[in-house]
């Protein structure tokens, strides 16, 4: 845990001069709100597979159209992240809410080289080997609203991977992958970026067709049970989470799921990944501040599909804490910076919005 505490402190300190500097403008609550609300974030982290991280993320929050009060504010963003293990990301997000949150649209693209690890035991000498992947890819969906409340959508997603083993533990790989997307959506959150109460229930199926241009063919479900209950009177909330992830068919090395991150954080090692992953987990969330907050969080996590026969549906644990801050002033949209532990495991997380 030593090595957390260098980043903790840059991080409380870097947010500190952000308040500091914001502080000054005695003005600030005289003039109307602006349309645009932009900021950079800086990003600073430690993962045990890609090693220190560091980049920045400039975003920003608006409204499509001055007028329509119902919708949502939209969010465009650029991240650019370096790993001293040499990995590189270049990525843009965004979120568009429009005609009265009738419409919701994504669009996401990012480019990189990701040096990593996996696990293998099915030679002489089982153990972590490294492996690089170049990847591109893009996708986007569209979701209109049906009636209170449900949304049903579809979307597309292009990626290339192509992956390189360490000592040859596997031969290298080129992948295309182009996905068709099917979506429904309930959400009865009442807010986008941080919720206080009501639930988001989302399905997609995604279908890797043949006839689409991809060398096998593949399906993948997802499934997401979220719901969210206020506490202390509306000023903290607990989060509960359901995710199921299933591979169907012929799932790339590059398509797996691994337990991690959003589900189940505490493992970085990329150890257990699978086919298939389900996960239980709860978050609760503490503001001591209009502006700062702490979450405690546990959950369990299983997977299928695993080269590793062993790994297979094993309970993995992970639980941790972490610190919050709110990037925007006019939006409840928070940044932070998680620890955890696994199963033989642990991991940092550098958190832009909340972890679901």
């Amino acid at each position: 845990m030593q090595k957390i505490l260098p980043f903790l402190i840059i991080f409380l300190w870097s947010c500190g001069i952000w308040s500091q500097t914001k502080s000054t403008d005695t003005t600030a609550s005289k003039k109307p709100e602006k349309n645009i609300d932009f900021n950079v974030m800086p990003y600073l982290n430690y993962n045990r597979t890609m090693d220190f991280m560091f980049g920045a993320i400039p975003m920003m929050m608006y409204k499509l159209n001055k007028t329509d009060t119902i919708s949502p504010k939209s969010l465009s963003g650029i991240s650019a992240v370096y790993t001293t293990n040499k990995s590189y990301f270049i990525a843009t997000f965004n979120k568009f809410f429009f005609k009265e949150d009738s419409w919701r649209l994504q669009f996401f693209a990012a480019t990189g080289n990701q040096n990593a690890q996996f696990y293998v035991d099915d030679i002489d000498v089982p153990d972590f080997y490294n492996y690089g992947t170049k990847t591109t890819m893009a996708s986007f969906t569209i979701q209109r609203k049906l009636f209170k409340s449900f949304y049903a959508g579809f979307g597309y997603a292009y990626a290339h991977y192509d992956t390189k083993y360490e000592d040859d533990i596997e031969p290298s790989s080129v992948t295309h992958t182009n996905g068709l997307q099917l979506i429904m959506l309930y959400d009865t959150r009442d807010a986008i970026y941080y919720p206080t109460k009501g639930k988001k229930i989302k399905l997609r199926w995604l279908d890797y067709p043949e006839w689409f241009g991809n060398d096998v063919s593949a399906n993948k479900i997802l499934s997401e049970y979220n719901q969210y209950f206020p506490m202390r009177g509306g000023t903290d909330v607990l989060a509960a989470r359901f995710a199921g992830k299933f591979g169907l068919g012929n799932i790339a090395f590059e398509q797996q799921q691994t337990i991690g991150s959003e589900d189940i954080r505490g493992y970085s090692e990329g150890k257990y990944r699978g086919d298939g992953l389900m996960d239980l987990q709860a978050e609760y969330r503490y503001n001591f501040n209009k502006r700062m907050g702490l979450v405690g969080f546990a959950g369990v996590a299983t997977i299928y599909g695993s080269d590793t026969e062993s790994f297979n549906w094993k309970l993995y644990p992970g639980a941790g804490v972490g610190y919050r801050y709110r990037a925007f002033k006019n939006e409840k949209f928070n940044i932070g910076l998680d620890a955890a532990v696994g199963k033989g495991d642990w991991g940092l997380y550098f958190r832009i919005g909340e972890a679901f």
